[in-house]
């Protein structure tokens, strides 16, 4: 198992535009297709099964080759592919994470963000699910492919919804196991609870999303080194076998490539400098605010601070536009020592981050958060620190043993096309990993 496990990355890699050739709606679920059918038969695979694991740290991998967390079927899988060290996007918040994954995008392009000032609304914001272009779902089914997506929220009404049995979605709650009995169910032709009505898939669907966030639960609770976290680590690989053994039930097992990915990392924090960040704004002449989803701004506030892992900070009102008010709040903040960086929006452009996020995007340093202290350790994600996670490639139209070249998020939707032999959702700027697929 060691030998497969890859080290630590550090850095991001730069974007590597690639063609796009097809158009998809961009907004609304793909109308439903004329019946099942499978990929194409020149493709590598019939069927990708895609495990999404929220809070998926690359460093559990540690875990898993120490011996401390055993991941019996994930290892026979990796007999018949690779796992390596992907990179995220920023921020390294669940929904413009698994918005990059679902659509070969960066930020800048699918446009969904987290935790911000809301201009338009003067409201501050958390989590939404709006994306400027199409997700893989939604590509998949307007080339005449098919659809399953067992509470992956990030595809609903982009690709699948309740009820349409060629895009079927089912919110079943509960834990990974839970989720996974519907796609075992659909595996073996079984009907399933979609928005309260029992419906059947039209055949064995292209593409078979599973969502499970027991590790970023924990995580959250407890940090990056939660003793749960081996345990969830156990149940997560015995779902994977029932992935795995569902696809031999129903005959498609030769014919079916397994991704498995996280959306972002976790660190643990349990130090806040809320206090000191507000008065160091304060003593450089402002009026500062830290607002929660929801909120607006009291009269008076000059600059708005949205916290979710890193701050949103927004000088607003008569002072907004002024760049020599951003200059001088810019300084204040790089003088705290709890800050890691400070993102301008031309390091925000680099990164291609949301243009929804405001002047200056603050980055704190591991364990410390723009915030209270916590009464306990907890865990944080939003930062460059958070941005690796492991991504699995195995089975049909995969090379075994070849790990891919600096994978990231918005090359894994352009790669399950591929080994589905579509072409990509039409937003994807990202790369098939050709170097890790069979010709």
């Amino acid at each position: 198992m060691a030998r497969m496990m890859p080290s630590l990355r550090k850095t991001l890699a730069t974007c590597i535009a690639v063609a796009l050739a097809t158009t998809v709606a961009s907004t609304a679920a793909a109308a439903p297709g004329t019946g099942p059918r499978t990929a194409p038969r020149d493709a590598p695979a019939d069927h990708v099964v895609l495990l999404a694991l929220d809070g998926f740290d690359v460093e559990y991998l540690d875990l898993v080759r120490s011996g401390a967390a055993p991941m019996p079927n994930l290892e026979r899988l990796l007999r018949r592919g690779s796992v390596s060290t992907s990179t995220g996007v920023m921020t390294s918040i669940t929904n413009p994470s698994w918005s990059s994954v679902a659509t070969g995008a960066w930020p800048a392009t699918h446009r969904n963000t987290a935790y911000w000032f809301d201009t338009s609304t003067n409201t501050a914001r958390g989590q939404q699910r709006d994306l400027a272009v199409p997700t893989v779902a939604q590509s998949i089914r307007a080339q005449g492919g098919t659809v399953f997506s067992a509470q992956w929220f990030i595809l609903q009404n982009y690709g699948v919804t309740f009820g349409d049995p060629d895009g079927l979605y089912t919110q079943p709650g509960g834990d990974c196991a839970r989720r996974t009995d519907d796609a075992v169910s659909v595996l073996h032709g079984e009907p399933v609870d979609s928005g309260g009505d029992q419906v059947r898939a039209n055949g064995v669907p292209d593409l078979i999303a599973v969502y499970c966030d027991v590790l970023d639960a924990i995580g959250h609770e407890g940090g990056d080194a939660d003793p749960r976290i081996p345990a969830a680590l156990a149940d997560i690989d015995a779902q994977i076998g029932r992935l795995v053994q569902a696809t031999r039930d129903a005959g498609v097992y030769g014919r079916t490539a397994f991704v498995v990915t996280g959306d972002h990392g976790m660190t643990t924090f349990d130090k806040g400098f809320g206090a000191e960040g507000l008065a160091a704004i304060e003593d450089a002449g402002f009026t500062p605010q830290i607002l929660t989803s929801g909120q607006t701004p009291a009269p008076g506030t000059d600059v708005v601070i949205v916290v979710g892992g890193v701050a949103d900070v927004r000088v607003i009102g008569e002072r907004a536009g002024d760049r020599s008010a951003v200059r001088r709040l810019e300084r204040a903040l790089r003088g705290l020592p709890q800050v890691r960086d400070v993102l301008d929006e031309g390091d925000q452009r680099r990164l291609r981050m949301s243009p929804g996020y405001g002047d200056l995007v603050v980055e704190p340093e591991p364990g410390w958060s723009f915030g209270p202290t916590p009464a306990d350790a907890a865990g944080r994600h939003g930062a460059r620190t958070e941005l690796r996670v492991p991504l699995v490639l195995a089975g049909a139209g995969v090379r075994p043993g070849v790990r891919p070249a600096h994978p990231r998020h918005v090359d894994v939707a352009p790669t399950i096309s591929a080994l589905l032999g579509y072409a990509p959702p039409s937003g994807a700027e990202g790369r098939v990993l050709r170097e890790a697929l069979r010709r």
